[in-house]
């Protein structure tokens, strides 16, 4: 697997992150479909053996267990120093005042959390989770500088926020000297496409690495619309972010799909691998099949044909996910 260049940075990554909020205690957190660690172990080792070499996880998936599960797992299988391992901060661990958010003290508190939990003593990749509107970004910003020049992180990155907000949390590392941003976290796949209209450009302006979430919508794209599974049973928050219109788009994915004899997901992927702002989709992966059609869509080259049958019945919608 070719590794790319992550943003301006001199930092390479696979362009496939796998994301690990697959993993972790199904008992504990929202995500009672989760993976334990004798289940996750085989997607972490087949992973790394493809030439995966981004994970990605957050402090509050599975109540800190899946930093836990990943974090033991990548000691047993990786060598650190060749893997990039990514965290995110800001959803609630615990209750209080102080239990979430962005300020001085839930970062210094969490990132000496997650490094515990990951048993490691840096993340390279420390992302806020969503835009904190209780505390002033210019206090988010110095925090995060602050856990770089500790070494506790190597960069920061920021998700799903509206495109003011990270053009204000960019301007604001530029003024003062700060770690910058090196990253956007956010949602992007063929069911939901708004952020085309300003993130996506603002991005490519600014040299930052686009880590698409959900870029299967759920696993919306990789079956026959009307499907159930025990995910979309047990994903409130997925039940949130698209809508009963979409099916056409759906179809027209399993359209391509027949006619080229691959996988579904495949084509939803290789779409969205066309744009050149996206650096490394985040792919969720539960079964065998989905590592390997993640990594096989790096090699689909779709005709510009093909994408506008995929494009055209999309149609504008609310902002949804941040």
């Amino acid at each position: 697997m070719e590794h790319i260049a992550f943003g301006r940075t001199g930092l390479r990554v696979s362009p496939i992150t796998l994301g690990c909020m697959s993993y972790g205690a199904p008992d504990r957190g929202t995500h009672p479909w989760t993976l334990d660690e004798e289940a996750a172990r085989p997607f972490i080792r087949r992973a790394l053996e493809m030439g995966i070499n981004f994970f990605d996880t957050a402090n509050v998936y599975s109540d800190g267990t899946s930093e836990e599960i990943v974090g033991r797992l990548l000691k047993e299988y990786a060598d650190r120093d060749e893997i990039v391992l990514a965290t995110k901060v800001f959803g609630r661990m615990r209750p209080g005042p102080n239990g979430g958010g962005l300020s001085r003290k839930a970062i210094m508190t969490e990132i000496d959390h997650s490094l515990r939990r990951l048993g490691t003593d840096h993340v390279d990749l420390y992302q806020i989770h969503r835009w904190d509107p209780d505390t002033p970004i210019e206090e988010t910003v110095e925090a995060l500088h602050d856990v770089v020049k500790a070494g506790k992180a190597r960069y920061v990155g920021a998700s799903s926020m509206y495109a003011w907000q990270f053009a204000k949390a960019l301007k604001v590392a530029e003024l003062n000297g700060w770690t910058r941003f090196a990253s956007m976290q956010n949602h992007y796949n063929l069911l939901y496409r708004e952020e085309e209209r300003e993130m996506l450009p603002l991005c490519a302006d600014e040299g930052v690495a686009v880590l698409p979430w959900s870029p299967l919508a759920r696993g919306l794209l990789t079956r026959e619309w009307g499907t159930e599974t025990e995910r979309t049973r047990g994903d409130a928050f997925g039940g949130t972010l698209y809508r009963d219109g979409d099916r056409e788009i759906v179809d027209a994915v399993g359209a391509i799909a027949k006619e080229r004899d691959v996988s579904r997901a495949r084509v939803a992927l290789a779409w969205l691998l066309r744009n050149p702002v996206v650096t490394s989709p985040i792919i969720g992966a539960t079964k065998p099949h989905h590592l390997e059609d993640a990594v096989a869509a790096l090699s689909l080259d779709l005709t510009d044909d093909e994408a506008a049958a995929l494009e055209r019945h999309y149609t504008p919608r609310p902002v949804v996910g941040h």
